[in-house]
């Protein structure tokens, strides 16, 4: 199977479970081989496709399940996965579509189950998956002030590395059942112990997100264009980032 972190085995075929053939022109209106849909339908049943259509290079079809993108030979006898760069434009088209991708799981996120931290003005907004004890969350958080003056917009999302159930879990879940979740996310980031809290908490569902994105690691920085910045970045550094998009 090819995998939710998109490696190819020659006798593995995608874990995802994805397309059904069902006859439809992808996005470009042209119609799909049928050698293409039948092969599909036999790797990966029971689950429809976000889109699938003909690739910019003539021959290959391409199928996109969120942020997981791959390539289909017309005859459907190969298949392929990686980067697909326009030698013209010197864009990656793949990395554009996983954007895209990107930009609907986190689109499909309610806002008010985030921690917000807001500045007077908002320039731009970043979604930042986090962990409460993740030693550069812990950084990034301690600045938070810095990010807010450059008018970016910190929005957490909770991403306890160590997996469900387990000690940064239920302190995640402690943090987003809070009264007053601000609080308690700085406390807790900073190293207090915080007060055990239960509630139907947006935490699993945060969690899913994050495995659909392929992350792995916090901090993990989602961009306003769908881009992902891994890791810590300082304020100012972020902002040039930012104006560059």
């Amino acid at each position: 199977m090819l995998t939710t972190r998109g490696i190819i085995l020659a006798s593995t075929l995608f874990c995802l479970a994805g397309i059904s053939a069902n006859g439809t022109a992808g996005e470009t209106g042209s119609p799909i081989p049928e050698a293409v849909q039948v092969r599909l339908s036999q790797l990966i049943p029971n689950r429809q496709a976000d889109n699938l259509q003909a690739s910019p290079v003539a021959g290959l079809y391409e199928a996109i399940y969120g942020t997981d993108i791959f390539y289909i030979s017309e005859d459907g006898k190969h298949l392929l996965q990686g980067d697909l760069y326009s030698l013209d434009t010197k864009k990656n088209l793949t990395e554009d579509k996983r954007a895209g991708g990107r930009l609907k799981v986190i689109g499909a996120i309610d806002p008010a189950t985030m921690i917000i931290f807001k500045p007077a003005k908002t320039r731009y907004v970043v979604d930042v998956f986090t962990d409460l004890d993740c030693a550069y969350c812990r950084k990034l958080h301690n600045e938070i002030d810095s990010y807010l003056a450059e008018g970016i917009e910190i929005r957490y999302l909770a991403y306890p590395r160590s997996g469900y159930r387990t000690r940064s879990y239920f302190k995640a879940v402690s943090a987003w059942c809070a009264d007053d979740r601000k609080m308690a996310l700085t406390r807790a980031k900073a190293g207090e112990n915080i007060e055990s809290k239960t509630c139907n908490s947006p935490v699993d569902e945060h969690m899913a997100a994050a495995d659909k994105l392929g992350i792995t690691g916090t901090p993990t920085l989602i961009m306003p264009d769908g881009s992902i910045v891994p890791g810590y970045v300082p304020a100012k550094q972020l902002a040039k980032i930012l104006t560059t998009l």
